[in-house]
């Protein structure tokens, strides 16, 4: 694998905040929480290599991803795969929390997708989200729109990356209330510095 490739997990953390993104990935920087540690605890429960076998599905654990083309890495927390002709792929993604409004979440299970079409030659029209907090899984249609943002998103982290710069924080102040490096990136601090205007202008 090329050490330039992404981590899928990466561009979840790009899509809700580039800063995020630049603080993990370019700065090394990573702090653990309450929502960071039960969503590690949650993973290592559903992380297994064991394949399952009911019916006509079969259930494959912590699949190993990557994709030539987008130039990514990662794992896939269940892959479904349902007999018939063609076999029908469906990727499921673990998340602690709750079904979001926004695609942060979708775009990393649409990279999955991505990654198994271009390694099984396959079609993968959907998918779905297992959020803990409420128990139940989002289905998720990996369609058109959903791709694009998704390359989007990809082509954003990577020029970040290759930039090697941390850039601004976003103006939701929400998303830094509820993020684990808020104390590391200080956002307001950052916000009343008056160069964060002029970082603005060079990441425009």
């Amino acid at each position: 694998m090329n050490d330039d490739h992404l981590a899928i997990s990466a561009l979840q953390h790009y899509a809700y905040c580039p800063r995020q993104f630049a603080l993990i990935h370019i700065e090394q920087v990573w702090e653990e929480n309450r929502f960071t540690a039960e969503g590690r605890v949650l993973h290592e429960r559903v992380d297994s290599t064991v394949a399952e076998q009911r019916r006509e599905k079969r259930y494959e654990r912590s699949v190993l991803l990557h994709s030539q083309q987008y130039g990514l890495t990662g794992k896939m927390d269940l892959l479904e795969i349902e007999e018939g002709e063609p076999l029908h792929y469906f990727p499921v993604e673990y998340k602690r929390g709750k079904p979001k409004v926004h695609d942060w979440d979708r775009i990393q299970l649409c990279a999955q997708a991505l990654c198994l079409e271009e390694m099984r030659s396959v079609a993968v029209n959907e998918g779905a989200l297992w959020y803990w907090e409420v128990r139940k899984r989002e289905l998720v249609s990996i369609n058109t729109e959903l791709r694009e943002s998704t390359i989007a998103v990809i082509k954003a982290a990577r020029t970040l990356l290759n930039l090697g710069k941390t850039p601004a924080p976003i103006k939701d102040k929400k998303r830094c209330r509820a993020c684990s490096l808020v104390n590391v990136c200080e956002p307001d601090t950052f916000r009343r510095d008056h160069s964060a205007a002029y970082i603005d202008e060079l990441f425009k």
